[in-house]
């Protein structure tokens, strides 16, 4: 009997440090790049108002481990961002800096504009957090549309 609590209790023990490392692990850019491209194919065939309502919900496809897909137009307005949805409120965000001055949106806006995809660096406070981290966002043009998407990594 004693050594099957003590059996139990290691093995629960385990799992849940296996389990903790899982949960913990951040995005990487393999599954934003992927993440990036399938939201920017669900854009194409079913429209922006309703890739929009699934881009921007918090417990759909496009969130996971520490990270989400985002919504914009070139004209730097967020069409959908799944944890924060208030950003969709305002008409632009080019205006809008990081911690350190870089007017991020502005770069989004070119990268997606100018060569069709690419990485950003900035600061950004992780989901659930305050303080910003470091941050790398790979951004996607949805072709043949003025809209892009967007994800990150912290580094």
């Amino acid at each position: 009997m004693k050594r099957t609590i003590q059996t139990t209790a290691i093995a629960i023990i385990l799992i849940t440090c296996f389990a903790a490392l899982v949960w913990a692990e951040g995005a990487t850019k393999e599954e934003v790049i992927a993440k990036t491209e399938a939201a920017g194919k669900l854009v194409q065939e079913k429209g922006v108002e309703m890739a929009s309502q699934t881009i921007g919900d918090k417990e759909g496809p496009f969130v996971w481990k520490d990270t989400y897909v985002f919504l914009m137009d070139l004209d730097g307005k967020m069409i959908a961002h799944p944890i924060k949805p208030e950003l969709t409120e305002r008409d632009t965000l080019l205006e809008v800096k990081d911690n350190d001055g870089k007017p991020l949106f502005v770069e989004f806006v070119e990268v997606a504009g100018n060569k069709g995809s690419g990485w950003v660096d900035y600061v950004w406070p992780k989901p659930g957090k305050e303080k910003p981290e470091a941050k790398s966002t790979y951004i996607y043009r949805v072709p043949d549309t003025q809209y892009f998407v967007g994800a990150g990594i912290y580094k």
